[in-house]
């Protein structure tokens, strides 16, 4: 056999070894796809995964679960979105259908889940952001929102030129209850004759309200205005860029965020051409690390049926984003989070 013979020989092998070692590497990827016994979806709340917040955060760390398992949107987890609170009930309803862990984003859900739950036993329920007791299928998880809205009250106190800060909420409930008796706890803990006006949209899906509530509070002297409200709270937004775009940099109106760091939302121009932001901060609650983290223990057989898990800053369940404070407002921070984690200081939650 001459010389060409041989190098053509040694190429097919070499050739031959290269599809063998991609097929069994195609091999172990699908296997590793189709080991996972968790096929997980969640149900949003009617703020939606594009909500910039809650609901978003609970999308990204589904995505993320299953992108580290080789899954992919419909095969292996979803969502399914609420319109209205009608949907609830039909969502969870469908997801049961292929689905065996099922994340109710939202206190709202909470009846519709606790039914879902004592109709499908064979199927894992979470319900996050309120408790549901004596049942073992469903697992309950909870913030401890009003620390990290404490630390929002110390940043808005700090920031504040006209001594006038506002709280925009979503549906009035103990959960939002908590952001906002946390935020007015921090603005005191700071100086006491800080007015604080505290308004509710009644809906977390109503931008045009949570645009027309921040107006009035905005109009009525805050400078800062807070808002714990899902979609309605785009609206918050909106309204604090209207009034930017039309302002000099210097006198602009803050926004502090909330659930996930919203610092994107508040980028501007100013009217005296000032590239800017307008988000002071934004308190985070690490709703997507969650359901990672229980997809995960689900699919080690580890699922916590039956108990409540509460998320706090000792656990960086929830924090602040530092976004826009300045240096005092920072020091300030720092200092009341280490007053909370040493116990010095205990936040109301009403």
């Amino acid at each position: 056999m001459n010389k060409k013979q041989w190098l053509g020989l040694g190429l097919v092998a070499v050739a031959a070894i290269g599809l063998a070692a991609c097929g069994s590497r195609s091999s172990r990827n699908a296997a590793s796809s189709s080991d996972v016994k968790t096929k997980a979806a969640i149900v949003t709340d009617t703020g939606g995964v594009d909500d910039k917040s809650f609901n978003q955060s609970a999308w990204e760390g589904l995505q993320a679960w299953g992108k580290e398992h080789g899954l992919t949107k419909d095969n292996g987890f979803t969502y399914f979105q609420s319109t209205s609170e009608a949907d609830y009930a039909n969502n969870l309803q469908q997801a049961a259908g292929t689905y065996n862990l099922i994340f109710g984003v939202g206190f709202a859900l909470h009846n519709a889940v606790e039914e879902a739950a004592k109709d499908h036993t064979d199927i894992n329920y979470v319900l996050i952001d309120d408790v549901i007791e004596g049942q073992s299928n469903v697992a309950s998880v909870t913030f401890a929102d009003n620390e990290a809205a404490y630390l929002a009250g110390v940043a808005a106190a700090k920031t504040t030129k006209t001594k006038h800060v506002g709280f925009v909420g979503g549906m009035e409930s103990e959960v939002i209850s908590r952001f906002a008796a946390g935020f007015k706890a921090g603005v005191e803990s700071v100086d006491k004759t800080i007015q604080v006006d505290v308004a509710y949209a009644g809906s977390f899906s109503d931008a045009a309200k949570g645009k027309t509530l921040a107006a009035a509070q905005y109009t009525s002297g805050a400078d800062v205005v807070y808002q714990a409200a899902g979609g309605t709270g785009t609206g918050v937004f909106s309204e604090a860029l209207d009034r930017n775009k039309a302002a000099n940099e210097a006198d602009k109106v803050w926004v502090i965020g909330v659930d996930r760091d919203q610092a994107e939302e508040g980028k501007y121009t100013s009217k005296d051409g000032k590239e800017s932001n307008f988000v002071l901060a934004s308190t985070l609650k690490e709703v997507g690390t969650t359901v990672k983290d229980l997809a995960n223990k689900t699919e080690k057989g580890e699922f916590p049926g039956g108990k409540t898990t509460t998320y706090s800053l000792k656990d960086k369940g929830v924090d602040l984003a530092e976004t826009n404070l300045s240096e005092d407002a920072k020091a300030a921070v720092k200092e009341a989070k280490e007053k909370v984690l040493d116990g010095s200081v205990t936040v109301p939650e009403k």
